[in-house]
């Protein structure tokens, strides 16, 4: 426990960063707030939630105000797919409230996605693969190319299910290079931007790229650098 000497510095700040946020004393417009209690937060417990209990949460959210709420993880679970086709088919989300499903960049889960979310009228879906140094090298041995490549090809499979399936629903995509606080930025960089290559969002159809701290890696203000960096080159 005392020999911390084994750990170094895992983390990728850019060089000679601005900081143009430090000097900002106030936000211009509210975020859009996204709820993930319901994924994220569930996934924390030792006893995840029931349908019902989660049911009653979403009810819960909706009467706070969140106007986007992540609901779960299809290809996880049958409690998670099950619940995304009880909101559907019980009518529970209202007109202005989006949905969410995360999804791992791999085929079959991608197709369970969009299973679940049959007769959606609206809704995001959240393609995401580990991108990181530590788990290029240690967990998938593989390159920048072939990471790069898991990306993409989720990204590709996203677009032909909407087509294949979603007739008649707004689909809209989101991006996670997982294991953003760990990825050299210039990669990190690279594969953002070529996911939005396949994409090609629009201002009617924006794209969402979330650049998560999924492990804290640095201080905090390293961590805005880093977004600020992206915001900067994407």
């Amino acid at each position: 426990m005392e020999n911390v000497s084994k750990y170094g510095i895992q983390y990728f700040a850019p060089e000679r960063p601005p900081m143009r946020w430090a000097q900002r004393d106030h936000i211009e417009r509210a975020p859009i707030w996204c709820s993930v209690d319901l994924r994220d937060g569930n996934q924390a417990l030792v006893v995840p939630m029931s349908l019902e209990e989660k049911i009653d949460f979403f009810t819960a959210l909706v009467k706070a105000g969140f106007k986007e709420i992540e609901v779960g993880f299809p290809g996880a679970s049958d409690t998670e797919y099950l619940f995304t086709r009880t909101l559907i088919e019980r009518g529970l989300i209202p007109e202005d409230v989006t949905i969410q499903v995360l999804t791992q960049s791999r085929s079959h889960l991608i197709r369970k996605a969009f299973e679940a979310l049959k007769g959606v009228k609206r809704a995001i879906v959240h393609l995401y693969n580990p991108t990181s140094l530590a788990q290029r090298e240690q967990v998938f041995h593989m390159s920048r190319q072939q990471i790069k490549e898991i990306a993409l090809t989720g990204a590709r499979e996203c677009l032909r299910l909407k087509e294949e399936m979603m007739e008649g629903s707004q689909i809209l995509f989101e991006y996670s290079p997982e294991s953003f606080t760990g990825t050299e930025l210039d990669f990190a960089l690279e594969v953002c931007n070529d996911v939005l290559d396949v994409w090609q969002p629009t201002k009617e159809r924006p794209v969402i790229l979330n650049l998560p701290a999924t492990v804290s890696l640095s201080m905090p203000h390293v961590y805005a650098n880093q977004i600020e960096y992206m915001c900067d080159h994407l």
